[in-house]
């Protein structure tokens, strides 16, 4: 067992009971506050941060011989690059040091322990490159129905994971307005297309995982290897424009519908954090060819929730659904993308597409939720939602529990703003 996991532990720090940051968590983050605008890393307990800069500084983590200035980056792309073993070792060191028995650390918490309310939670990854992959059956199937209902299902789907390239330059860190986009849209009954706000705002409930390390130009990755590449995952919520998306997509795919905003979790969990979720995911048939063929269990059972609050502070839960719901699993993801020779860089993020899951309530879309605005949905406040309107704000959620542990991923929330 990862040491840092043992679910025995606490901590000197107040934990809520249902936070999502107990002692076996410890995320990884990039903070500032008011009184020192620099940028530097983070770890989360509780309510608070801790600035593992400060904690070096202090000679904390001197066991490490890690350099200061990986934790004073305005990003975690030098500190993933340290590599797994050295993480794991660092993810150890924080566990002893927040650990109930450690009182020299409690002793100076004063000097690195920030409550999270009080400080700004920036963008934690310089993301050189995204993709987004397709990689729900249900919400394949679903979309299908809608739009191609004697063919719903295309037949490469159960073959490779579908994905594209999407806009690295738009993703923003949770807590980041998102403005309505403008794009080009086909009225139905008109001849000619015209240019204005979408109508058809909506949200795509996802994952996404952050890639560590980086493979040489063409040198694939192994299927078997895939895991060591994989730094943590994210919450991602990948805003789309469903009407400039039905106008824009074919031939090439999605453009603007999609390149205007994505928003993440500022929490990077670990893959070993995760470890305790591990779980099968659905039965592929048929079989992947040899090079998406895995032994073992690579999908996490990880709950998902989508909220709504409107501009008068209406909330409702509109999804429940679970990240152990994707049919091609983050290895296939990785090794596919690699597979014709793709160099993957450190900090480059990959989505897991719209995770819907087989029951309506666990569908991950509006367009799902009520089916293309014909199963509008009622808020406590008596208004409808058909698609996102102005003002409101979506927040994502994402945790896993086992044995008295809950680890969590925080938020990704956004407020839509009217166009400009």
């Amino acid at each position: 067992m990862i040491k840092a996991n043992d679910p025995t532990r606490t901590s000197w720090a107040e934990v809520p009971k249902d936070s999502d940051f107990p002692i076996q968590n410890l995320p990884f983050g990039v903070f500032r506050t008011a009184s020192n605008p620099s940028p530097r890393a983070c770890t989360a307990i509780g309510s608070n941060v801790v600035d593992l800069a400060v904690m070096n500084y202090l000679d904390l983590l001197d066991d490490l011989e890690i350099d200061n200035e990986v934790f004073s980056n305005r990003y975690l792309n030098d500190l993933m690059a340290l590599g797994k073993p050295k993480l794991r070792q660092l993810r150890d060191r924080l566990a002893d040091l927040l650990d109930a028995r450690n009182e020299e650390a409690r002793d100076l918490a004063w000097h690195f322990l920030h409550p999270m309310d009080k400080v700004e939670l920036l963008l934690p990854v310089r993301i050189g490159d995204y993709t987004d992959f397709y990689s729900s059956l249900e919400h394949a199937l679903n979309v299908g129905t809608m739009f191609r209902p004697d063919n719903p299902l295309l037949p490469n789907w159960k073959h490779l994971p579908v994905g594209y390239h999407g806009r690295a330059s738009s993703i923003v860190v949770s807590g980041t307005p998102v403005q309505r986009p403008m794009g080009q849209t086909m009225p139905e009954g008109a001849t000619l297309p015209v240019f204005g706000p979408t109508k058809l705002l909506d949200f795509e409930l996802e994952m996404a995982f952050v890639v560590g390390k980086p493979n040489p130009m063409g040198q694939p990755v192994d299927i078997t290897d895939a895991e060591d590449h994989i730094f943590g995952l994210m919450l991602f919520n990948d805003w789309s424009a469903r009407d400039i998306q039905s106008w824009e997509y074919v031939p090439l795919g999605p453009f603007l519908a999609k390149n205007f905003a994505s928003t993440v979790s500022p929490w990077v969990v670990t893959l070993d954090a995760l470890e305790p979720f591990r779980t099968a995911g659905p039965v592929q048939d048929p079989q992947p060819l040899q090079y998406l063929q895995f032994q073992g269990e690579k999908s996490y059972d990880l709950r998902l929730e989508v909220e709504i609050q409107t501009q008068g502070g209406a909330r409702a839960v509109v999804c429940r659904s679970n990240f152990k719901n994707l049919y091609w699993n983050m290895c296939q993801q990785f090794a596919h993308h690699t597979s014709g020779g793709c160099n993957m860089n450190i900090g480059d993020l990959c989505a897991s597409g719209t995770i819907s899951g087989p029951t309506p309530d666990s569908y991950g879309s509006m367009l799902e939720l009520t089916w293309r605005g014909t199963k509008p949905i009622r808020m406590p406040d008596g208004t409808e939602r058909k698609f996102i309107q102005d003002g409101d704000t979506v927040t994502m959620r994402g945790w896993g529990e086992k044995n008295g542990v809950r680890i969590g991923f925080g938020e990704a929330a956004g407020k839509v703003l009217p166009p400009l």
